[in-house]
């Protein structure tokens, strides 16, 4: 008889659940059923009795993940699911290494030291060898020892490649050193101790060997070197690996994912066939051709193209705003009119590359009182650089402020720990004074008095520097002098922490802006309130506010990144422009274009009935006017799939529509620190316009000057950088 829970699979998924006790990959696309085929899959084996639920061990990525998978399991059969092996690579490493605590050379009620832990562990041994941490920051040891660990090497088997790195190599010897006297282990470790741990053992490996006949697999693209190693060892040379994972949406390379996994399980475990599951439950017809047609431009993918039983729909809409605001702006108006049209906020998403995107478009939804909710992420004015910046900026405006003093009196590290201010509250409170007053009457001694000397003359100093100056160039100092930049430039993900503290600068110029045009409320004069107090009001405003409640109907904003495994009616991808989406970093990495095309892979097949594709002719960002060059993406998209679209908003003549050559060409447009010169009326070309020359490409107009013969224009090119040309010879013609 057979078992309920078949019915309904196509023919590819009823493939991929009853194989034979073989390995296999199953390429599962984007909205193809993945998930129900894993899980019926374990059903399968269970209930034909080729297996017992204690003989399956299940992987995947998350923990939420894993319950689902269990929750599933127990929806299709009636069994006990306590004890199973299913759950994360360092869950499941976590629960190995406490059965053979003894064999894995550890205590027995070993702890693990989360990301926090291990920094304060790294930053404490540091100290006590007497480790320059300005030459040798914390964070970096801490990056450098988990890569060493991804790649499955110990310290001694680490070849340093010039003197930096040999400290480094030396460093982790003590950490490894240092945490095993402790009893203590990271994430990395996990892993890593695991692996050796079955590596060394035949004995162990045998009996794991002997009980897991199926491992299963999911995500499997996003699987790092080492991971890939230990499923080697637990399936040994006759149990199956069941790997289910789409090389198309493998977007973490830049934490070790691997899509070579793939090739290398193939070769590894003779797998002779590759089922495709290309048949999506979830996207419109025309949503699903721009997908396939986008991600064929890829050269290193096993291949596959997605469809759907389901109609056409309707075609992608592309709207140029001429700035980021209108950008946004447009945004508000389209999910107001679905709104209206019956959808719901929740299943509406905007998308875009990098967090500092979202601010532009948190004050369009703050300003318009609709409610939203950042996925994954924080709210702009709630990050940790905004609110640390914001703190010194608080403080520089007003000393008696000792909440802005107690978070970055020590931010960045200056040595002043806890006991100092302790001491430096206790002399506050005996005084009756803030802490300001306290600090500068500094009683204490050593160190920490010399250090908190220091910090008061940087604020100080601070002050005094900006007095006077316009709003952007207040914060864009303080930013500078305070040392954040500096601090997150040492960081791992440091760049997007800058790229925020960047958009604070343009938060400011933008306030200034509209704070003009605005007349001041009731009873209270414009003139009574400074442009940096004033600034700092609004920003604790948009923080405090329109941030929806739990459960509550609201827009759902998030980096593409973050939206993978997910699924929307309606889907905004924001800032489709070279430099920003594919970003401007991926264009010097050996795969980094690639990786980039699959994560607007993913971000296309977010979208279930309507999808917009949004680019903005200018944008501020790194605190500089960008004129952009749209996304190659557009190019690699068939225009019979699109809807150019104008913004009702717009005022005339302010829009123009997209070329069918827009997008060709390579390489992003750079950042340009000159405002564009005024343009006599008869110039033939105008901001903006994008433009090819027969020796330069293409490129986009960002700077005029001259009139008549003398007229020369400046244009940023996308493979040749920014150039004068003489208007009379440069022969451009419009792209």
């Amino acid at each position: 008889m057979t078992p309920s829970f078949l019915s309904g699979l196509n023919d590819e998924q009823l493939e991929a659940v009853t194989l034979p006790q073989q390995s296999a990959l199953i390429l599962a696309g984007a909205g193809s059923g993945k998930t129900r085929v894993l899980t019926t899959r374990m059903a399968w084996l269970i209930q034909t009795g080729q297996i017992s639920p204690m003989s399956l061990l299940a992987v995947t990525f998350t923990n939420k993940a894993a319950k689902e998978m269990l929750t599933r399991l127990t929806a299709m059969l009636p069994i006990n699911t306590r004890g199973m092996w299913v759950g994360t690579f360092h869950g499941l490493c976590n629960r190995m290494l406490r059965a053979h605590y003894r064999e894995a050379g550890l205590p027995q009620l070993f702890q693990i030291l989360d990301t926090q832990d291990q920094l304060a562990l790294v930053k404490r041994l540091m100290k006590a060898l007497h480790v320059d941490e300005e030459r040798y920051p914390p964070r970096q040891a801490q990056w450098f020892i988990a890569a060493q660990k991804e790649e499955g090497k110990r310290a001694d088997k680490v070849e340093p490649y010039d003197d930096f790195s040999r400290r480094m190599v030396e460093f982790y010897a003590e950490y490894d050193r240092q945490c095993q006297r402790e009893g203590v282990v990271d994430f990395a470790e996990l892993l890593l101790r695991s692996y050796e741990l079955l590596a060394r053992n035949e004995s162990l490996r045998e009996h794991y060997a002997g009980r897991f006949h199926h491992i299963l697999v999911d995500e499997f693209q996003d699987t790092n070197r080492l991971q890939y190693r230990w499923l080697q060892l637990l399936a040994g040379q006759h149990n199956a690996i069941f790997a289910v994972g789409d090389d198309d949406q493998s977007i973490y390379g830049w934490r070790g994912a691997s899509t070579a996994n793939m090739q290398d399980l193939q070769r590894d475990f003779h797998i002779e066939k590759v089922i495709k599951l290309e048949q999506n439950y979830r996207s419109h017809g025309n949503i699903l051709d721009a997908a396939n047609a986008l991600i064929g431009h890829n050269r290193k993918r096993l291949g596959k193209s997605l469809w759907t039983a389901d109609s056409k729909g309707e075609p992608l809409r592309v709207f140029e705003a001429v700035t980021d605001f209108e950008e946004a702006a447009y945004v508000v108006d389209e999910v107001r009119q679905l709104r209206a049209g019956g959808a719901q906020l929740a299943d509406i998403a905007v998308l875009y590359r990098s967090n500092a995107q979202s601010r532009v478009i948190e004050h369009a939804l703050f300003t318009a009182g609709m409610p939203y909710r950042v996925y994954g992420g924080l709210r702009f004015f709630e990050r940790q650089e905004i609110k640390h910046a914001l703190a010194y900026l608080r403080l520089v405006a007003n000393q008696e402020d000792d909440g802005a003093l107690l978070r970055i009196i020590n931010f960045p590290t200056r040595g002043i720990g806890n006991r100092s201010l302790e001491q430096l509250q206790g002399m506050a409170r005996e005084a009756g004074m803030s802490l300001w007053a306290s600090a500068c009457a500094n009683t204490l001694s050593g160190k920490a008095a010399s250090s908190i000397a220091a910090f008061v003359k940087l604020i100080e100093t601070m002050r005094n520097a900006t007095a006077g100056l316009p709003l952007p160039e207040v914060i864009e100092h303080v930013i500078e002098h305070s040392g954040l930049k500096a601090h997150y430039r040492n960081e791992k993900e440091g760049a997007d922490r800058i790229e925020n503290l960047d958009e604070l600068v343009n938060a400011a110029a933008v306030f200034v802006d509209e704070r003009a045009t605005q007349l001041p409320a009731e009873g209270a004069p414009a003139e009574e309130m400074d442009e940096l107090t004033a600034f700092l009001a609004h920003a604790a405003l948009e923080a405090g506010e329109h941030q929806a409640a739990a459960g509550a109907d609201a827009l759902q904003l998030m980096t593409v990144h973050s939206a993978k495994g997910l699924e929307f009616h309606a889907v905004f991808i924001t800032g489709l422009e070279e430099g920003l989406f594919p970003h401007e970093n991926s264009m010097t990495e050996g795969d980094g274009v690639e990786e980039e095309r699959r994560l607007m892979y993913v971000a296309l097949t977010r979208a279930r009935r309507r999808l917009y594709l949004l680019l903005a002719q200018s944008r501020m960002l790194h605190g500089q006017t960008r004129y952009n060059v749209p996304s190659r993406f557009f190019q690699e998209l068939p225009e019979a799939l699109l809807s150019r679209v104008n913004h009702v908003r717009q005022a005339p003549g302010h829009a123009r529509q997209l070329s069918p050559s827009y997008g060709a060409g390579r390489g992003a447009a750079r950042a340009v620190p000159t405002a564009p010169s005024a343009l006599p009326r008869d110039f033939p070309w105008r901001i903006g316009q994008a433009v090819t020359h027969a020796k330069f490409g293409a490129g986009v107009i960002v700077n005029a000057e001259g009139g008549g013969a003398d007229a020369r224009v400046q244009v940023n090119f996308r493979d040749g950088g920014l150039k004068w040309l003489m208007l009379e010879y440069a022969r451009l013609t419009a792209a």
